[in-house]
């Protein structure tokens, strides 16, 4: 299904948890000289405006990215502030980085970027936007594209896989999916994003991923209250394997400021 777009959503509390760790674990693999790969599966647009009509009218920017940088959560130095800074100097003060930018912006000239993103506007959107990257931009299904790629050249990296749940079998799919890419690429960084909706669906799914032989890994939760009734997340959930150093107290930095919403 092609109908998700982030444009509604982007800058909530949701992606302030994901593009938190994210740019935490980017940041210290970064520590090292070597070049890495990075790569996502379920890309969207990359740049948000958030002063766009779509973003305005749901209201959740308001209440995640621009409540949290009132409450000072994240310091000039932290690594999301950093890219957050750097794409609005380029494109202006209401832009919001999606996980690409955010990715592109702490990312060095000898790494390597990979997005797919098979949603036609969201698609050329992207392109646009990550052209002054040197990021390669595939319209292409995420799945089959990290499985003809892994292991990839540089072989350190990150995976990051985002997909909108418009369907119901993906939460049966993924444990199974990442296990295979697991496999074929035992050094990565693999994290997982997922919502967590009214009806607890996605409780199996994280069950059936803490039962694999998979190393080094870290799943993080937070809650939050619904941002309008009847809408169904009220909290986001991150599981990381080969979780790099230092994770685990972002983490726990992150809980302790949902928890005083």
């Amino acid at each position: 299904m092609l109908s998700y777009q982030h444009i509604y959503h982007a800058g909530n509390l949701a992606d302030v948890q994901k593009h938190s760790l994210l740019a935490v674990a980017l940041d210290y693999l970064t520590r090292k000289d070597k070049p890495l790969t990075y790569l996502e599966t379920h890309s969207g647009r990359g740049l948000y405006k958030l002063d766009a009509a779509e973003a305005v009218r749901t209201g959740e920017a308001e209440a995640g990215i621009q409540r949290v940088q009132k409450a000072e959560w994240f310091g000039a130095e932290h690594p999301l502030s950093r890219a957050i800074e750097t794409v609005q100097l380029r494109e202006g003060a209401a832009a919001y980085p999606g996980s690409p930018l955010i990715a592109a912006s702490l990312l060095r000239e000898q790494d390597r970027l990979h997005f797919a993103e098979l949603h036609p506007q969201e698609h050329m959107a992207l392109a646009l936007a990550m052209s002054p990257y040197g990021a390669k931009v595939h319209r292409q299904d995420g799945y089959e594209l990290v499985q003809s790629l892994l292991p990839p050249t540089p072989r350190r990296g990150m995976l990051l896989i985002d997909p909108s749940y418009e369907v119901k079998s993906e939460y049966d799919r993924l444990p199974g999916i990442i296990a295979k890419l697991h496999r074929k690429w035992n050094v990565g960084v693999i994290a997982l994003w997922y919502p967590i909706l009214t009806d607890d669906r996605h409780s199996a799914m994280v069950s059936a991923l803490r039962t694999q032989d998979l190393p080094k890994t870290l799943c993080h939760e937070v809650r939050f209250d619904a941002v309008r009734e009847g809408h169904r997340m009220v909290g986001s959930g991150m599981f990381f394997i080969n979780a790099p150093y230092g994770l685990e107290d972002e983490a726990a930095r992150l809980t302790s400021l949902f928890e005083g919403l």
